[in-house]
């Protein structure tokens, strides 16, 4: 298995979604990441179903090892330090101010270990008129302009998963690998900060770039009206997503999918810019048709004729298509609570996929490996 990663030692004091999703992007590539938790609690995310094991926690956790360690304990602060001295990576996503009460701010880590990249979250950013708000995924996500671009306007609901904490750690993830190669140069490490702000309003970067470039300010509609994507319900109550773009043959090799050549000549269907326009009526045309038949018998013509399309899967689905099992997608490893099941990473390297997993740690299950016997750190469990 690649594991470019490898003898990179990386302290997580991540809680949520943000700083373990960081911790889980380095892991999945090889690190050695070791989760500092609160002793009895640990990571709040564990009981979010009761226990200390969710599915919520298990997410973001795979490939670590866990310890109890309270830093605002003497014994257990030294305990760290000697961790933090032997380092290349600590991440943590605290509120502003919370790091130096637990004594693990980046200038006393850095004194301790100047080749230390020290990682720090943040909602809305260290300084600023906003640094103290509370953020969570939906405020990142409405903060930034990405969720009025998921809201139907005439029924908004807040839809879709955590999108804001997910981007967030992979974009902090890349920040500390851009520190770490430069490291290889100077030497020292780096402080690398985002915020979930920060990070939401580079992931939602084509709705800025059309405000700042032409003036536009895009609502829900925009893409999929330049794009040309559709979703239609089949007779069988199933869904079916179409993405036509802009090349002709996508739209003539779809009339004849729907047994109707002459579609196109239809004003609403003439050309690219009138089928924006009329983006309404092209789906109200076309929404019957796919209503008459079911979805697999029209995935096979839409395959055949080489039209942009897949049904709308759930993860059942997915996992269970042809694809998925070809490219090995799910892993598993034995675990505290059965066999643990997961998607493995999506980077292969040299043509070699990364099918090995260590399955989220119980709370403190390292404890003994990583700070000695349970007797010398008692005050760690």
């Amino acid at each position: 298995m690649a594991r470019p990663l490898a003898n990179l030692s990386v302290l997580e004091m991540g809680t949520f979604i943000t700083g373990p999703a960081a911790g889980m992007m380095l892991a999945d590539l090889g690190a050695d990441v070791i989760k500092v938790e609160q002793p009895g609690t640990g990571d709040p995310f564990r009981a979010f179903k009761g226990g200390l094991y969710s599915p919520h926690f298990q997410t973001y956790n795979r490939n670590k090892r866990s310890i109890t360690l309270d830093t605002r304990k003497p014994e257990d602060l030294a305990a760290f330090d000697a961790l933090v001295a032997k380092a290349d990576v600590f991440i943590q996503n605290f509120r502003p101010g919370v790091a130096a009460k637990l004594g693990v701010d980046p200038a006393r880590l850095q004194a301790l270990n100047p080749r230390l990249v020290y990682c720090s979250i943040s909602g809305f950013g260290a300084s600023g008129p906003d640094r103290n708000r509370p953020a969570f995924d939906t405020v990142a996500q409405a903060a930034s302009g990405f969720l009025r671009l998921l809201l139907n306007p005439a029924k908004p609901r807040v839809v879709g998963p955590a999108i804001a904490d997910a981007m967030t750690g992979f974009y902090a993830a890349q920040g500390v690998l851009a520190a770490l190669y430069e490291r290889e140069r100077t030497g020292r490490g780096r402080l690398v900060e985002t915020s979930m702000f920060e990070a939401m309003c580079h992931f939602n970067l084509d709705d800025f770039t059309h405000l700042l470039s032409a003036d536009e300010v895009m609502g829900p509609w925009s893409r999929p009206h330049v794009s040309q994507s559709y979703v239609f319900q089949c007779a069988d109550g199933a869904w079916l997503a179409l993405h036509m773009s802009s090349p002709p043959k996508f739209w003539e090799n779809l009339a004849e999918a729907v047994g109707q050549p002459k579609m196109l000549e239809r004003p609403a269907f003439a050309t690219r810019e009138a089928r924006i326009a009329h983006y309404e009526d092209v789906h109200a045309f076309l929404a019957p048709i796919f209503a008459t038949r079911p979805r697999a018998a029209w995935c096979a013509e839409l395959a055949r004729l080489e039209v942009p399309h897949a049904p709308v899967a759930d993860s059942r689905e997915v996992l269970d298509s042809p694809q998925a099992k070809h490219l090995e997608l799910m892993v598993s490893a034995p675990g505290p609570q059965g066999e643990f099941r997961t998607i493995r990473s999506p980077l292969s390297f040299d043509g070699e996929r990364s099918l090995t997993v260590t399955a989220p740690p119980v709370l403190g299950a390292d404890n003994a490996t990583i700070l000695g016997s349970a007797d010398t750190f008692a005050a760690a469990e």
